[in-house]
């Protein structure tokens, strides 16, 4: 079911009004959320709601077993044995397909033929996020920071529907107190001047800009580089960057509201991520959870930054390799998160040769400032190229496009793509300040003048929308 749609509208007002009237009744409550979580997963493909149970008990049974575990070795046994469970799901469903025909191609080329047999598994939506989230429950128990919780509340806690499908992922320690003491929301205190105003605007960054730049420009260029020009290719590349900020934010800011008002709070997911002033600063700044994930789940256990100056930077490119192809089974995402992972090595050999030097780890001043945020976003637009590319090819493509149609008309970088790359990344100038009164000003109205201001903000996104509405990017992931 996606978010932007009359269907989820009918679905979501019947459960605002449940969630409320259940609201004093906790089982009752959990049961209700439950159920709605698994109609909205099953909307797509009903089969696959079987494939959500197996995860949740998966994360259910492994947390307790390791909980109630006698021994170190008996805890670390049941971790792997969750762990195996849990990965080997996401593995088949994910990379199956991709494994067999690359191995398959292997072959031929070595002359072997027709070996091994190609893997035909469809991808169900949003299965990366709740595999990370149910991993993270079990871990934290693992490690103690985490106490196992009845068992409805885990389901719930991995299926929330809100969060199911793209996240932001939510741990363990964030929404499980929230789901235990859910009798104690007062619908008084939900603000609802925030929540209206991320998801509106989440509605009109994915509605009204992703859409657009994504039909105007960014589809046609990659689609086939060689017919465009070099100015094209450059707005397609500038647009792609647009597009994907606009999609996934937007569809986090939706789900953040509409947990809002359920009177539940998930984590920021983007701070302003083309604002950044070094790639490592980027990726503290875009898909923040699961940033944070890969950090405390992945980049920490294999060393961090203790050890030797090779093995940190190991552990860097294990870690964001794997981000990489975490994002999608192919190798233009291996390609790009081995790209990220060469520039945050690189950022930390210059800040470390600066320290040495007894230099500031980063220069300040305006002019400064402005140029090092001016290169990161070029550098992450190189980044996406690999990302939005359909094969290595294709992003050659792309990138060799740049150097030899220069003197090519240009009919694509028309004045509503010019205006949509400006709101796009002008968005990440906007103060946090001013965000933060237009919410103040929306809840001093009355209802009558918030109905009014939130129908002309529809009216103005269903106009400006194209017909029907393409499915978020990251529902892939």
């Amino acid at each position: 079911m996606l978010f932007p749609t009359i269907d989820f509208a009918v679905f979501f007002g019947i459960v605002f009004v449940g969630n409320w009237l259940l609201a004093s009744f906790p089982n009752r409550w959990r049961v209700f959320i439950l159920v709605a979580s698994y109609v909205f997963y099953g909307w797509w493909d009903w089969r696959f709601v079987f494939l959500l149970g197996v995860s949740t008990l998966c994360t259910i049974s492994g947390g307790r077993l390791v909980d109630s575990a006698r021994s170190p070795e008996a805890r670390r046994a049941w971790l792997i044995v969750t762990l195996v469970a849990e990965l080997g799901l996401l593995g088949w469903f994910k990379y199956a397909g991709w494994f067999s025909l690359t191995a398959d191609n292997a072959l031929r080329h070595l002359g072997a033929g027709d070996v091994i047999p190609l893997a035909q598994v469809t991808l169900p939506v949003g299965i990366s996020f709740f595999t990370f989230m149910g991993l993270s429950y079990v871990i934290d128990i693992y490690r103690g920071k985490l106490e196992p919780a009845p068992w409805l509340e885990v389901a719930v806690f991995v299926a929330f529907f809100p969060h199911l499908v793209a996240g932001p992922i939510v741990r363990g320690s964030d929404l499980i107190p929230q789901l235990h003491s859910a009798d104690k929301r007062d619908p008084r205190r939900v603000p609802l001047a925030q929540a209206g105003v991320l998801i509106f605007g989440g509605l009109f960054k994915k509605v009204v800009l992703s859409s657009y730049i994504s039909a105007q420009i960014v589809d046609p260029v990659f689609g086939n580089p060689h017919a465009h020009s070099s100015l094209e290719v450059l707005a397609a590349i500038y647009g792609y960057a647009v597009q994907i900020f606009c999609d996934f934010s937007g569809y986090t800011d939706i789900a953040i509201g509409c947990a809002l008002l359920l009177g539940f709070r998930f984590p920021e997911n983007f701070d302003a991520p083309y604002a950044a002033r070094s790639l490592q600063d980027f990726w503290r700044r875009w898909h923040m959870t699961l940033s944070s994930w890969l950090r405390d789940y992945l980049y920490i256990p294999l060393g961090g930054s203790h050890g030797s100056r090779r093995e940190m930077y190991r552990n860097i490119m294990i870690t964001m390799v794997l981000g990489g192809l975490w994002h999608g089974a192919g190798w233009t995402f291996v390609a790009w998160g081995a790209y990220h992972g060469v520039g945050q090595c690189l950022g930390h050999w210059r800040r470390s040769t600066r320290e040495r030097a007894g230099l500031a780890a980063v220069r300040e001043g305006r002019s400064w400032v402005a140029w090092q945020r001016f290169a990161t976003f070029q550098l992450v637009c190189l980044g996406w190229v690999l990302f939005r590319a359909t094969s290595i090819a294709n992003a050659f493509a792309v990138l060799g496009r740049l150097f030899t149609g220069w003197s090519e008309p240009s009919p694509l970088v028309s004045f509503g793509v010019l205006l949509t790359l400006v709101m796009g990344i002008g968005w990440q100038y906007v103060p946090k300040g001013f965000i933060a009164s237009v919410q103040e000003s929306f809840g001093t109205l009355g209802v009558v003048a918030q109905g009014a201001v939130m129908g002309a903000v529809l009216l103005t996104i269903t106009t400006l929308g194209p017909q029907g509405v393409a499915p978020f990017i990251y529902f892939r992931f």
